[in-house]
């Protein structure tokens, strides 16, 4: 490869991140910013208002063991909900992970975002091989047999639910985007705004009813409510500044006159002495 005269700038030479996504051969389903963020929003938003909180769990990315005859087998959802465990009060009691044989209780709701590596398995289109663990859709159907299941495609802004019926898992119709959980009176929705500073589709909680469906932004408004009353102290605090500002050169300019006072009482005082100089 020759060097072009001039050089041509990194941006045209270099690899994007489409050419070094996250996902790498082998190792699919890796964080990227979209994994980080949208979890964050989930668990802001979905807060089953029947459960007291100090029962409720939420996780992200941690792993979870479900298989006591094979305990180092585990799957790692993006986001799911337990009910009915005790939430960690310390620091030194945070779950290292989430163990079914020793917990006692199976997930509640698990929500999987698709990405090009894990869209098949999260799907359920892929076979248990060989000597191999179960899929995930095989562990959240058949062994875990969690009553929700709820995938979000970031790229066609598409939700979908599938809920557990008998032995298998049924999808449900969401002509609206929106998917309503009896059980703790919450609701999943496609939502479109501002969130950390980037416009987004995203995945979030509903709680409430308008026009008679469940669609939830309280948790937004309430911190965007929060970032305003901010603001808002903040020119509370820019307009007492000015108002000392101006104080301050007040006292500059009396200070000012005082010293224009004072050069001229010196001035007075010289002539004087002159004065009485020449007199005698």
């Amino acid at each position: 490869m020759y060097q072009t005269d001039p050089p041509r700038p990194p941006q045209e030479v270099l690899p994007t991140m489409y050419d070094l996504p996250s996902e790498l051969v082998g190792e699919p389903g890796l964080p990227d910013e979209f994994h980080i963020f949208q979890p964050r929003l989930l668990s802001e938003t979905c807060q089953p208002s029947n459960y007291p909180s100090e029962e409720i769990l939420i996780a992200t990315d941690l792993n979870l063991y479900y298989d006591p005859r094979h305990p180092l087998w585990y799957k790692r959802p993006d986001w799911y909900l337990v009910l009915g465990v005790p939430r960690a009060q310390q620091q030194q009691d945070l779950r290292l992970s989430y163990v079914i044989w020793q917990e006692g209780v199976d997930p509640f709701l698990v929500v999987e975002l698709l990405s090009p590596g894990t869209e098949q398995e999260d799907l359920g289109q892929t076979l248990r091989e060989v000597n191999q663990p179960p899929t995930k859709w095989q562990v959240y159907e058949q062994i875990l047999r969690i009553p929700y299941y709820v995938v979000f495609d970031r790229y066609s802004n598409r939700l979908r639910g599938f809920r557990l019926e008998g032995t298998r898992y049924q999808e449900l119709s969401l002509p609206d985007q929106r998917l309503w959980l009896e059980e703790v009176k919450l609701g999943l929705g496609v939502w479109q705004g501002s969130y950390e500073n980037t416009q987004v589709y995203g995945c979030v909680g509903t709680m409430r009813v308008i026009n008679g469906y469940q669609h939830l932004h309280s948790k937004l408004n309430k911190n965007g409510n929060e970032l305003n009353k901010n603001a808002s102290e903040l020119n509370k605090n820019a307009n007492e500044l000015n108002k000392n500002v101006n104080e301050l050169n007040k006292n500059v300019n009396g200070l000012k006159d005082w010293r224009n006072i004072c050069v001229i009482r010196e001035l007075i005082r010289i002539t004087c002495f002159k004065r009485e100089a020449i007199l005698i």
